[in-house]
């Protein structure tokens, strides 16, 4: 399986930041790109915040995988988010 070479905590910000500028969605740039590599830092503790959220896998999650590996790579995210 490929594993990014980004941090998961800045890709969910990077989502976030293009949620909130671009106008391929919430925002109103139509070319956003250069903007959210400026911004995202401003999205990290949002970032983090969904990590939190997600610690905890929903039930069918939990049925078709590990949910302490699951437990332990969000809280790893998470650790490395600082």
């Amino acid at each position: 399986m490929p594993t990014s070479e980004k941090p998961l905590v800045e890709r969910i910000a990077r989502v976030l930041a293009a949620e909130a500028h671009s106008s391929n969605a919430q925002g109103s740039d139509p070319s956003a790109a250069e903007k959210i590599d400026k911004v995202w830092p401003e999205h990290v503790n949002q970032a983090i915040a969904v990590l939190h959220t997600m610690r905890e896998p929903d039930q069918q999650m939990a049925g078709v995988g590990d949910v302490e590996t699951w437990a332990r790579m969000v809280e790893e995210a998470i650790a490395n988010a600082d």
